[in-house]
């Protein structure tokens, strides 16, 4: 018999609240107004987040490596948005088994070219998708030596959502580039690491530190080990959140 439990946890503000257990995949928020945003870790950079009854999809794909996301099982979705053009981020199968009649496909200016549709945006465009969602374009790109080809500057998207108030970083694919500094009152942050696509995890934790999120979940991790980096950020106040965005 599952074990039900009450969790109130309050983290410099920001309340995370749940009824029951939950998955190691699951993670439930409540918003400004006290309602309910869940969020389900899929594979690396793919996030399903449910709002006040809107299904919103982070780069979906239906496979990747040996794991495989069954789409079609799944509402479709009122949002879906697109980073950038890479296959773990961009897949035209998935997109398809999620988009209905109403639903908005929000991407980079390369992505909309290769699908034919969507409404662009480019780095610092803003928009009010809805009455309480509001969504940021923000830079995403690479900065090491050798690495520059990879996320050239100027083309691909990281997102900051504001939902009825929680302000929420999505990264992308980037290294701690200089406009962080920029991105300020972040309640939940994803922010990826590996080599040599992303941040290494020092510089993940630098990123970190400049943002300054609440909760933090590392994505887009594959194999790198990040078995210290709740304890190196403990003293930040920043509680990092370790799920299967391998």
């Amino acid at each position: 018999m599952k074990r039900i439990f009450t969790c109130l946890l309050t983290v410099l503000g920001l309340t995370s609240a749940c009824s029951q257990q939950t998955p190691d995949n699951l993670d439930v928020f409540q918003t400004k107004s006290g309602k309910t945003i869940s969020f389900h870790a899929l594979v690396h950079a793919s996030i399903r987040i449910q709002y006040d009854g809107k299904e919103i999809e982070i780069d979906p794909v239906t496979k990747l490596g040996d794991k495989t996301i069954d789409y079609a099982t799944m509402p479709k979705a009122d949002y879906i948005f697109v980073t950038h053009e890479h296959f773990d981020h961009f897949d035209k199968e998935a997109i398809a088994l999620l988009s209905g009649d109403k639903t908005q496909l929000i991407t980079n200016q390369r992505c909309a070219e290769m699908l034919g549709k969507g409404i662009v945006m480019n780095n610092g465009d803003s928009s009010q998708i809805s009455v309480d969602i509001k969504v940021e374009a923000v830079p995403a790109y690479n900065t090491t030596e050798g690495h520059q080809q990879f996320h050239p500057k100027g083309r691909d998207n990281g997102y900051i959502l504001t939902i009825d108030g929680l302000r929420i970083y999505i990264a992308g694919d980037t290294e701690d580039i200089p406009e962080m500094s920029e991105i300020k009152d972040i309640d939940i942050a994803f922010l990826p690491c590996n080599q040599p696509y992303t941040m290494t995890v020092d510089q993940l934790i630098r990123a970190a530190k400049i943002i300054r999120p609440k909760v933090l979940f590392p994505y887009h991790y594959s194999n790198t080990d990040l078995s210290d980096l709740p304890n190196r950020l403990k003293k930040e106040g920043i509680e990092v959140r370790i799920r299967h965005y391998e």
